[in-house]
């Protein structure tokens, strides 16, 4: 299993030093989020930078709207198209939102017959990732908001899967079995790291109330061998960066523990401390 960090997590900080910060950590890749970094050209040529630090293992289609990446269809495409050039194995993207009015994207999602031929080209992974409920009613607002719905959508189409565990998290404190169903598929090939609650989501392992710890057990057990991606709110560090460091360090560590069978059995109860900041 390899353990890398979401770019995301400190998008606060340049991009450049947050492959520092990962490397100097001990993570074994990176994930990038498509962003206003990637508006005006030289993406390739920014990759290949980056990648001179650490690898990039994964790329995030954008979740807002940026300038020459048209909409969420061009998106999709233009992402997958940069991963191959940059060489990079694995893309994930959000289904559409039925509150958004994404029917167009919804239409064209369900007219690809074959998302690792047709949109990867059978070059770079092709992953859907599940979605939060959110709001006082607790709405899952994205189509294919049901883990089974998903898993019916994903085999027809063969498309994989980023399993959230925060998004998970929203509508099951215990989403487990979810985790199973999902797993027992065959479809699922990375995985966002993080804790979740009281309508908090991406928070510290630790600062909510998931069974996170449980949950890497049952990781472990399964042999997964894919990448587990540590997806973070920023607002979760401290403002120095030597103290993001240090906590970075101490959330890789626990990783390594929990997911590393040299690194010893561990009670699935057992919770590592996460110190409050």
């Amino acid at each position: 299993m390899k353990l890398i960090l979401s770019a995301g997590t400190l998008y606060t900080l340049p991009l450049h030093r947050v492959f520092e910060m990962a490397r100097e950590t001990g993570f074994d890749g990176m994930e990038v989020i498509i962003n206003q970094d990637f508006q005006y050209g030289r993406n390739v040529a920014l990759l290949n930078e980056l990648q001179q630090i650490m690898p990039i293992t994964s790329l995030h289609a954008p979740f807002l709207v940026l300038d020459n990446w048209g909409d969420k269809i061009d998106q999709l495409r233009k992402t997958a198209d940069l991963a191959i050039e940059a060489e990079i194995p694995l893309v994930t993207f959000h289904p559409p939102s039925w509150i958004a009015l994404e029917w167009k994207f919804w239409r064209f999602l369900k007219s690809i017959d074959d998302y690792q031929d047709e949109i990867g080209r059978n070059l770079v992974t092709i992953t859907i990732e599940n979605m939060p409920c959110t709001g006082p009613f607790k709405m899952n607002t994205y189509l294919m908001n049901t883990t089974q719905t998903m898993i019916e959508f994903m085999q027809a189409h063969n498309l994989f899967l980023t399993f959230d565990t925060a998004h998970m998290g929203t509508s099951k404190a215990n989403f487990l079995v979810d985790f199973h169903h999902f797993y027992d598929s065959g479809m699922m090939r990375h995985i966002h790291f993080s804790d979740y609650a009281n309508g908090r989501e991406h928070l510290l392992p630790g600062h909510g109330s998931l069974p996170l710890t449980r949950f890497l057990n049952h990781l472990r057990e399964t042999d997964y061998d894919q990448t587990l991606t540590l997806e973070l709110s920023p607002h979760e560090f401290p403002e120095e960066e030597e103290m993001i460091l240090d906590t970075l360090k101490e959330i890789h560590h626990y990783l390594c523990q929990e997911t590393r069978k040299e690194g010893g059995e561990r009670k699935a109860a057992e919770v590592i401390p996460i110190k409050q900041l």
